[in-house]
């Protein structure tokens, strides 16, 4: 995983003065403090010579501007040396915050130096000096991997094959293509700094760290789409769905409407639904009672727009009685082509 930061986050990362751990890394051991201080010694020297021999007064302001620089040189000296090295790695325009995880991690002795001695019997004897380093590679799924080699310490015992390792990947193009340098390697779940010289603020790498973590847990589950509430019925036609199956409407012709009024008769209620007239009398208990004749008679008119509107055909007779409109109907049934 590989993502691009602003400029003002990488100069957060990388200052261009030495932090606090730059400044100790720079500062040594002891014989690198005695050679810093002999430096100071010989340049107060230098300056004192050049005033008496060269120089007379009216440069008094100079001179002492001199001599304080080249005699502190012992303590200042950390920070130039620091700085300079983190103006290596801040004149990459671009850089990124890389996660993946640990390939492979082994032991080396490396040599560091040698020492040229000569024995009781007058043998030259070469002492090589030699010194245990930790090899660190990790990688991601794009294939990017990288080797780390830095001086082996106890804590480095707790890193293990497939642990996450976060670092900082620099670059001279602004799609990160071509890494050009790597910064020091981070083991979130053992909470171990891998390098060799501390060019990051751990503590605001950390920071970033978890903010780009919380943001990517979170994107995916705001990427999921919200569920449906109502269930879409699947369109027929595609051969991975199976197509949705109505109920059977019935279908409607012509011929349905040829049927006898003896069957339209048994099928209707016995009563007649009353008029609003009717009704109106029933309310005030003036109760009419229904003739069977004209019901009857409304019935055979309904029948007869009915099949004059669906059929074309016109009854032109009005039977009297149910016997006789019967009788009419079976025999003036049309018959019908389809």
């Amino acid at each position: 995983m590989l993502i691009p930061l602003t400029r003002k986050t990488f100069e957060t990362l990388i200052p261009p003065v030495a932090t606090g751990a730059q400044y100790m890394y720079f500062w040594g051991k002891l014989p690198d403090f005695l050679r810093r201080l002999l430096i100071s010694v010989v340049g107060m020297f230098g300056v004192l010579l050049v005033r008496v021999l060269f120089l007379g007064e009216g440069f008094e302001f100079l001179l002492l501007v001199s001599g304080l620089s080249v005699g502190l040189y012992w303590l200042w000296a950390p920070i130039l040396w620091a700085s300079l090295r983190n103006l290596e790695y801040r004149k990459y325009n671009y850089t990124g915050f890389w996660r993946g995880e640990v390939l492979d991690v082994f032991i080396t002795e490396e040599l560091i130096g040698q020492e040229e001695t000569v024995n009781p019997r007058g043998d030259l004897v070469i002492v090589e000096n030699r010194e245990r380093c930790i090899n660190l590679e990790v990688g991601d799924d794009t294939g990017f991997a990288t080797r780390l080699r830095v001086p082996l310490k106890r804590n480095y015992e707790a890193i293990d094959v497939g642990d996450p390792a976060e670092m900082l990947v620099l670059s001279s193009r602004s799609d990160l293509s071509r890494i050009m340098r790597t910064s020091d390697i981070y083991i979130p779940n053992n909470n171990i700094w891998v390098s060799d010289y501390p060019y990051l603020q751990r503590d605001a790498f950390i920071e970033v760290s978890r903010r780009l973590r919380a943001r990517i847990q979170t994107e995916p589950e705001a990427r999921e789409e919200p569920r449906r509430t109502s269930k879409r019925t699947p369109r027929t036609g595609y051969n991975d769905r199976s197509p949705s199956r109505r109920s059977p409407q019935p279908q409607t012709y012509a011929d349905d409407y040829a049927y006898s009024d003896q069957d339209e008769l048994d099928s209707y209620p016995s009563e007649r639904r009353s008029s609003s007239r009717r009704r109106t009398g029933q309310r005030n208990g003036d109760y009419e009672p229904v003739d069977r004749r004209d019901y009857e008679q409304d019935e055979w008119e309904r029948d007869h727009r009915r099949a004059e509107r669906d059929t074309g055909y016109s009854r032109r007779s009005t039977p009297s009685s149910s016997r006789s409109r019967r009788r009419s109907t079976s025999r003036r049934k049309p018959t019908i082509d389809w």
